[in-house]
């Protein structure tokens, strides 16, 4: 007993909530009212149309590394809706800082697939890509670019800009620091960003469980100082609909967002990864179901808006394309061995001079 009575009659001074986003069941069929940007089957369509671009694409991408001709890769195989809801739902003078594996949001606002895999073929001039000059490159490192989109938010606010920066990373980076610090910034500066967390269940080989005990990753947001929502990361309208609020709030002075995107990831980590080891088969096939890609076809063809010939249109448009860009950059020559200081420094210093001169000369 205390002096003021049992633990348990202590006064409750504040309740956290985390709610939870979805339209569309794995079979199609609506589940709540749909948003009113829904009504447009043109945009659907090219949700649709984009995600099964970055799957096709995907899978030409693994087939030429395992041949050799690119580097690692890490294919999106089941979180498509993610990227592709996320960038969809952003304006061109937002700001992406992506993770390695969000292929889909680069290609929607614009880069070309060659740059793509000049990137991941081991060639920087992939970043110098087609897409806004201000998005930021694939992030590789886990969780680095979270402080780099408050860094940018921040900009947009002491500019008065009415700009948001949108950052996607895995559900492992959040046991890192730089996510911590990067979202109590922005909690504490109401910056206009939206955190978005791709929770494939499995950061390589380490699953969920051994991440957090925390009931979701959302509720991160709440230490923060602001919103955090869990989305039905395989519903592709879910996704844009709970990324145009989360932008719109960050975008009103309405401080940052959170949205924990859940959904799987159906193949390996990447190229050099081998899920089967630690991954049993009959988990992967359970996930099948709930995949995005046929989730939003069933919706589309239950009304009307999409077809067999259609598909089949799509899927031949998707295959010409892909095998341009292959070509493309199969044909790229490499670069000279002295451009490696070319972007060092805005005045190459004396000696690295003299080193590019001999690299010139010699190589």
């Amino acid at each position: 007993m205390t002096r003021n009575g049992p633990d348990n009659q202590l006064p409750v001074i504040a309740r956290f909530e985390v709610r939870y986003r979805n339209y569309l069941a794995p079979d199609g069929a609506i589940i709540r009212p749909l948003p009113a940007f829904a009504a447009n089957a043109d945009l659907l369509v090219s949700l649709y149309r984009a995600m099964v671009l970055v799957r096709a694409f995907d899978l030409k991408a693994v087939a030429l590394q395992r041949t050799g001709r690119l580097g690692t890769y890490a294919a999106s195989l089941g979180q498509e809706a993610v990227a592709v809801g996320v960038a969809s739902a952003m304006r061109a003078e937002d700001v992406l800082l992506p993770s390695y594996r969000d292929n889909a949001a680069l290609i929607w606002r614009g880069v070309k697939l060659e740059e793509i895999l000049l990137f991941w073929g081991g060639d920087e001039r992939g970043n110098h890509f087609s897409g806004p000059a201000h998005d930021f490159p694939f992030c590789v490192p886990v969780g680095s670019q979270a402080p780099h989109a408050a860094g940018v938010a921040y900009a947009f606010k002491l500019r008065r800009e009415p700009r948001v920066a949108v950052c996607l990373f895995g559900d492992g980076a959040t046991s890192k620091g730089d996510v911590a610090e990067a979202m109590n910034f922005a909690g504490v500066h109401k910056l206009p960003v939206v955190f978005v967390i791709t929770n494939n269940q499995w950061a390589i080989s380490v699953p969920l469980r051994l991440q957090t005990a925390a009931a979701t990753l959302a509720q991160k947001a709440i230490a923060a100082g602001f919103i955090g929502e869990q989305v039905d990361g395989n519903d592709a309208v879910a996704m844009h609909a709970a990324t145009a609020d989360a932008i719109a709030a960050a975008r009103d002075g309405r401080g940052p967002r959170l949205i924990e995107a859940v959904t799987y990831r159906l193949g390996d980590h990447t190229t050099a990864d081998d899920a089967a080891r630690y991954r049993p088969a009959e988990e992967v096939q359970a996930h099948w179901k709930d995949e995005p890609v046929g989730r939003l076809r069933t919706y589309l063809v239950g009304h009307s808006a999409w077809d067999k010939t259609k598909e089949e249109q799509l899927v031949a448009e998707c295959q010409t394309r892909i095998e341009t860009a292959v070509e493309r950059y199969l044909a790229t020559g490499p670069r000279p061995p002295e451009t490696m200081f070319d972007h060092l420094y805005a005045t190459l210093p004396p000696v690295y001079a003299a080193q590019r001169r001999d690299a010139e000369e010699n190589c």
